[in-house]
């Protein structure tokens, strides 16, 4: 489930993109209800961030303010923050793990999983001069990468 912030960001950047959108289309990008995105757009005129025009009879036509970019700005610089810190905690994460598996007498591991944190997980163990291989049989420890975390499965009798 996506925060307000997320919400909002989504849809001033689809805004700001699109000027000629229809809450449809931001529906569809955003796969949530027109009802909601409804709810939202409302909810961002009355701050100030969009402003609304109506160019025919049915159509509108949504603007960003200069407080709208501001706050789109703002949001940017909220979730690079939030994402660097992650990216921090999943690379201190990874070497503390490294750091375990190298004093247990292995050199090599496997990742279980794809995407942004196997990535880093990757870029750890080369770092770390470990060993990464596509085997997953028992005989070196996993890094499990399960949601938002990395799980280390060690083999039978090991770690």
């Amino acid at each position: 489930m996506r925060s307000p912030d997320q919400y909002d960001y989504q849809i001033l950047s689809h805004i700001q993109e699109n000027p000629d959108t229809t809450q449809a289309d931001i529906a569809t990008t955003l796969d949530v209800a027109v009802g909601s995105v409804n709810w939202y757009v409302k909810r961002l005129i009355n701050k100030g961030y969009i402003k609304v025009t109506q160019m025919q009879r049915r159509r509108l036509r949504y603007l960003l303010t200069p407080q709208g970019i501001a706050e789109k700005t703002r949001l940017t610089g909220k979730f690079m923050k939030a994402s660097l810190k992650w990216y921090r905690v999943t690379r201190e994460d990874s070497k503390r793990y490294l750091e375990q598996v190298k004093e247990a007498g292995y050199d090599t591991v496997s990742i279980e999983g794809d995407g942004d944190l196997a990535e880093i997980v990757y870029l750890s163990c080369l770092e770390a001069e470990v060993k990464v291989t596509n085997e997953i049989n028992g005989a070196y420890p996993v890094f499990r990468i399960e949601n938002w975390r990395t799980v280390v499965v060690w083999p039978q009798g090991g770690g």
